[in-house]
């Protein structure tokens, strides 16, 4: 049994890129880092239409319904930089390699903890991580899942972005594929949803449509609906099953919760300021209401079954919500869990915590009950 009381707790990083070395070479563009920022810094909430409610200032306590563990990262403060917009590239680089220092110096640790091993690869001339279990069980041998991380598509870049696939690995006992997609400010959409695509297409020539799952948290998330909505065009075969968690599905500031839980939610915080600024170099001045880039106003009939996680916290908790109605409007099997007091992504935060292995059991259950069908 694995032992997990000596690893230290994961500090939560909504953005989590690789070292800064990964960027030496890079040329950002400073017009397009500062178009963003002047942008984000101009953005409004949604204007207060006639019979808005006014809500009193009021104290949130943090929930005794859930671990131990959980009640710490729901007590953390608001992610003090979720207002802190680069206006320089330089300025860019030194969040980069702020973040990237805690989450790289963590993964060592995670692989052996949970007994994964990662390598580096290529799939269809996209970089790739091959992230494999030291014990397979039988009904996973000819299953795969490709795994597309999350991090605002700006953030993540080469080993960084395989946490996730590490713990669904790890837990779950699945062969993952973790892609190192294209990211702004030196590819804008549609570099990340192409590198996604064609890693799937690639797959479909060894492996069996239905023996391969799908999954991503937060950009990631949305990248997973996208990823399905350019297949579906493309004609290529869906996979057996899904799983997008509380996916950032439309760009533009639409959905009840952007509204009721900002200030609410200590991860996200609110999508204006620094997720506005990424959400801008990203689309690259495409319209946010392209479904390739907001999946909500895509169309979902034909997709495959799908699992979505959210939080009563999570800034995007509507996004996730909205999804599942739209795919159950579709007609297609759709999965909802929401986990008590969470915010954005909180439910992978420690790995200690229940609840982290409750939400990884999940879907691989959910995966187990789909895949190969």
């Amino acid at each position: 049994m694995l032992n997990f009381r000596n690893l230290p707790a994961v500090p939560f990083l909504l953005c989590v890129p690789a070292s800064l070395a990964l960027l030496e070479g890079t040329k950002l563009d400073p017009n397009l880092v500062s178009a963003a920022h002047a942008e984000s810094q101009q953005a409004t909430a949604q204007p207060v239409p006639t019979g808005a409610r006014e809500v009193p200032a009021r104290s949130i306590p943090v929930p005794n319904t859930v671990s131990p563990q959980m009640q710490a990262i729901i007590a953390q403060p608001l992610n003090s930089s979720w207002n802190v917009v680069p206006t320089t590239v330089e300025e860019w680089k030194a969040r980069v390699e702020k973040a990237a220092l805690g989450v790289m110096a963590e993964l060592p640790h995670l692989r052996e903890a949970l007994g994964v091993t990662v390598v580096p690869s290529a799939i269809g001339g996209v970089k790739v991580f091959l992230v494999t279990p030291k014990a397979i069980p039988a009904r996973n041998r000819d299953r795969v899942l490709l795994h597309l991380h999350g991090g605002v598509k700006v953030y993540n870049p080469s080993e960084a972005g395989t946490r996730e696939a590490i713990l669904l690995s790890g837990f779950g006992g699945f062969k993952v594929i973790s892609v190192d997609y294209r990211m702004p400010p030196d590819f804008p959409f549609p570099a990340a949803l192409d590198d996604a695509v064609a890693v799937h297409r690639e797959m479909l020539k060894t492996t069996k449509a239905k023996n391969i799952g799908v999954f991503g948290t937060s950009a990631g998330g949305s990248l997973v609906l996208t990823t399905m909505l350019r297949a579906k065009m493309e004609h290529l075969a869906l996979p057996g099953a899904i799983a997008p968690s509380t996916p950032t599905a439309d760009l533009t500031k639409t959905g009840d919760s952007l509204f009721t839980n900002e200030m609410v939610d200590n991860v996200l915080v609110s999508q204006d300021g620094f997720i506005r600024a990424t959400i801008l170099l990203y689309a690259n001045g495409h319209d946010l209401k392209d479904p390739l880039l907001s999946p909500i106003y895509g169309d979902m009939h034909g997709f495959p079954p799908t699992i979505l996680t959210s939080g009563t916290r999570d800034l995007y908790l509507s996004n996730t919500v909205r999804v599942h109605r739209k795919l159950r409007a579709a007609g297609v099997e759709a999965v909802l869990q929401v986990f008590e007091g969470q915010a954005h992504g909180q439910y992978n935060r420690d790995i200690t915590a229940p609840e982290t292995k409750e939400y990884n059991d999940e879907i691989a259950r959910f995966f187990d009950l789909h895949l190969g069908r």
